[in-house]
């Protein structure tokens, strides 16, 4: 059975080369990625296709689903959004099958889906939503840009506190609205969704949610065994799916936990599967 990382970043070279052409934020000024929130060393060299194959290999797995980050803001910028799609239909093409990707904050021809960030989310993803259902891919929802750390906040604050807010809030919007709206709509939270699937017992003392919607799905990036068998006693081991934000984290710590809570085989292959295959 095909094993998945639905949850890993791959910038083709046309998007670099956009980057760097920039005057405006976001853009590279050589190996160092400059946003609003701060600058940030960048190794471009994780990005090239073979190194992409050769982490895949070096952790046996078949298939990454790819993505552009909506925390770079390219979403809101459609000459990146441009670049990210022209050059990324051409590494898929040459993968041989071991990356699939999605499209920017849209739907797109030769993708497998739209990635979106959890704001796109709670505003509400109607007409994406429809087309998507249309073709039968699925939505990934991932933190956006974050905003402004408090003073004198430790460098992890955006990271752990701004993108875990967005999610838990985008997981909310989509429970109180969107699910019931779009029931056909397969899709998947990024991060755990921030660790709301912890909040359902929450949920059901406050208002009138009991369960995680159908066809909701979480990813597990940067978690180990504790959150993750937490989650699956919330809302089931099938709503699990492996991911790791590669090349920004590495796939074997939650590798660790997934084996760790005996939810590889569902996490890896068996529940990316049916969404992915």
């Amino acid at each position: 059975m095909t094993s998945f990382d639905v949850h890993q970043h791959l910038w083709p070279e046309q998007l670099i080369r956009a980057l760097e052409a920039r005057q405006e934020l976001p853009r590279l000024r050589g190996t160092v990625l400059e946003l609003q929130e701060g600058s940030f060393e960048t190794d471009l060299g994780e990005h090239e296709l073979d190194a992409r194959i050769a982490l895949l290999d070096r952790h046996e797995i078949d298939v990454a689903v790819v993505s552009l980050q909506p925390t770079v803001a390219c979403d809101l910028q459609p000459d990146l959004a441009d670049a990210y799609h022209e050059g990324m239909l051409e590494l898929v093409a040459a993968s041989g099958g071991r990356l699939a990707a999605l499209a920017c904050a849209q739907r797109r021809e030769g993708f497998v889906g739209a990635c979106v960030s959890a704001r796109r989310v709670i505003a509400g993803v109607d007409e994406l939503a429809v087309e998507l259902i249309e073709s039968g891919e699925v939505l990934f929802v991932h933190p956006g840009y974050p905003d402004p750390a408090p003073a004198n906040a430790p460098f992890w604050w955006s990271a752990l506190v701004d993108y875990t807010a967005q999610m838990q809030a985008a997981f909310a919007a989509w429970v109180a609205r969107g699910a019931a709206e779009n029931p056909e709509l397969k899709i998947v939270f990024a991060v755990l969704a921030g660790g709301a699937p912890f909040q359902l017992e929450r949920l059901a003392a406050r208002g009138d949610v009991t369960e995680v919607p159908e066809n909701t799905y979480f990813d597990t990036a940067s978690y180990g065994a504790r959150a993750l068998r937490l989650t699956a006693e919330s809302c089931g081991s099938d709503r699990l799916l492996f991911g790791s934000d590669a090349p920004v984290m590495d796939p074997s710590v939650t590798l660790r936990g997934l084996e760790d809570a005996g939810l590889t085989e569902a996490a890896l292959r068996e529940n990316p599967g049916r969404l992915f295959t």
